[in-house]
């Protein structure tokens, strides 16, 4: 097997990503200022956003060195190639498409396919995914990954959809090697929200999510 992409320093600094969604990629770079006064350094668009590939150059530059910015929502090897040639730091999926992990692992691209069930989780993993992303999170509950590390104990997980600002640092507790955050975090950032609301929570996530790693000590 080609070799597993690492995970960046960034998200191994700040184990939190922010997932955005919004009408158009245009929208997202105050956004992204915002999150980054909190702390987050890592960003996903989501290729339900319209502009997606357009707009990533560009804030690929103006962010450079501050955040990363992965491309989510990435279905076919079509839009990872797409995704890839357009500069994104990383790629996520939302179930475990194969051929779009081994574009990522084929370019030494970290990648987070999703999946729900075992058998999905360990299909992202065996398929060289630097991390598996278990979605939708909130249907199992961070005792799930307990189970999971019983038969696969070198499973690395990213817990998404339905992580909340206040129970992040339960996935950070119970295993998760990051988190990951769209409604929750962003609130009513993309519709005339006060982006000193959104550096608050984003604070306060990577406040709890900091002292969970700590109290959990080395992995």
């Amino acid at each position: 097997m080609t070799a597993r992409p690492p995970l960046s320093a960034l998200l191994r600094q700040v184990p939190v990503v922010a997932v955005l969604r919004a009408r158009h990629a245009r929208e997202y770079a105050p956004v992204v200022e915002a999150l980054l006064a909190g702390g987050v350094r890592s960003v996903e668009l989501t290729l339900s956003t319209a502009g997606v590939f357009e707009e990533l150059p560009g804030l690929r530059e103006r962010f450079s060195g501050d955040a990363e910015i992965g491309v989510g929502t990435v279905t076919t090897r079509e839009e990872a190639e797409r995704a890839l040639d357009a500069g994104a730091d990383y790629l996520v999926t939302p179930t475990t498409v194969l051929d779009v992990v081994a574009a990522a692992v084929e370019r030494a691209v970290p990648v987070f396919p999703g999946g729900l069930t075992p058998t999905e989780l360990h299909a992202g993993w065996r398929a060289g995914a630097t991390a598996v992303k278990l979605f939708p999170a909130s249907a199992v509950g961070p005792g799930y990954l307990a189970q999971l590390r019983g038969p696969f104990p070198d499973l690395r997980v990213v817990p998404s959809g339905g992580v909340g600002v206040d129970d992040a640092a339960a996935w950070i507790a119970a295993g998760a090697l990051a988190v990951s955050l769209g409604g929750p975090l962003l609130g009513d950032a993309f519709s005339g929200g006060d982006p000193a609301a959104l550096t608050a929570r984003a604070r306060r996530l990577c406040g709890s999510v900091a002292e969970a790693l700590a109290a959990r000590g080395p992995a």
